[in-house]
This record gives C-alpha cells, sequence and structure tokens, in this order.
C-alpha cells in the first residue's frame, strides 16, 4: 500500500473546498473566533457576523473565503484578497487567515487549500501568494516550509490601527 504524502486537493477523502456566501457569515464569525483562540488573540476579535456579510458579499467585497468541508462538516476557512507588486508588475494574493479545527489537523487539509489558492493565482495571473505566521507558531512555520515557501526576514510589518489610525486620518499634511 502506498501512502500520499502530499495529497492534492481531489485526494482528501471527502474534501470539499468551495467559496463561501453570504449565508455562511455567522460560520466565518464562528472559524475567525477559533483562530483568535488558538493564536491567543480572542481580545482582539470585534467582527459581527453583519459586518462580515456587508465587507465580504457586499457591493465591493474586500476579500474572499474559502471554506473547507470534510464529509459536510464546517473543517476550516481561509480568507485572501487581491494586491499588487510594483516590483513584478502583476496582481498577488494575500492570505489573512488559513485556519483548520483541530480535529481536522494532519489530513493534507491545510496542503489543499493552498494548492488551490496557489491555482487560483495562477490563473488570475499572480505574481505571488503571500501571508504572514506568528513567530512561535513552528509547526505551521515548518509546513509552509515544506511546500517551498520562504520567510521574508528583512521586512517588518507594520499596522496602523485604532486611535493611531484616526489621528493620522484627520492629520493635515503640513502637520506631518
Amino acid at each position: 500500500m502506498v501512502v500520499e504524502r502530499n495529497p492534492t486537493p481531489d485526494r482528501v477523502p471527502g474534501l470539499r473546498l468551495r467559496p463561501a456566501g453570504a449565508s455562511d457569515a455567522g460560520l466565518i464569525l464562528e472559524l475567525i473566533r477559533e483562530l483568535a483562540g488558538f493564536e491567543r488573540l480572542s481580545h482582539a476579535v470585534v467582527a459581527d457576523a453583519d459586518a462580515l456579510r456587508r465587507h465580504l458579499f457586499g457591493e465591493r467585497p474586500a476579500a474572499e473565503v474559502l471554506i473547507a468541508e470534510v464529509d459536510g462538516t464546517p473543517a476550516g476557512f481561509a480568507l485572501y484578497f487581491p494586491t499588487f507588486s510594483t516590483f513584478v508588475g502583476k496582481p498577488g494574493l494575500y492570505l489573512e487567515d488559513l485556519f483548520i479545527r483541530p480535529a481536522f489537523r494532519g489530513r493534507g487539509i491545510g496542503r489543499a487549500t493552498l494548492i488551490h489558492l496557489s491555482r487560483l493565482a495562477v490563473e488570475r495571473g499572480c505574481g505571488r501568494l503571500e501571508w504572514s505566521v506568528l513567530d512561535w507558531n513552528e509547526r505551521a512555520i515548518d509546513f509552509y516550509r515544506g511546500l517551498g515557501a520562504h520567510p521574508m526576514s528583512d521586512w517588518t510589518v507594520f499596522r496602523l490601527d485604532g486611535e493611531a489610525l484616526g489621528t493620522l486620518a484627520a492629520a493635515s499634511p503640513s502637520a506631518l
């Protein structure tokens, strides 16, 4: 018997990867909360199902969501959106979140999801698929390296949010 070490999406038993719809907003929120718990960031979740419905499935969707199901049971999700690389001169995809519920890990679902997103990026003419990972998540880092991904060690992520975002938005250019 040969064991498939690196399953592709069509070789993970019972796996279905499907685009999320507006009716999935509650499920997406549930999965986001589970991800936040895993990342020790539950306190940071302020999203609600209405906001997700409006921003993901409204007139101008800000991102796309892929739901992973195994035999009809939600196993995880990926949330991604388009980017653009000025150096490459092509669009890209940014994977904001990839989460597989603990009971479904080790079955190839994460790998199948990344294969699916890589194929989507190629179909859309993208030059990149990028994402971030928490420094302490060695299991994920090893997994991503095993796929051929490499860390961008010479880059630091910066963020403006909350009061700092509002302050800068309200600032006069001459005040900078």
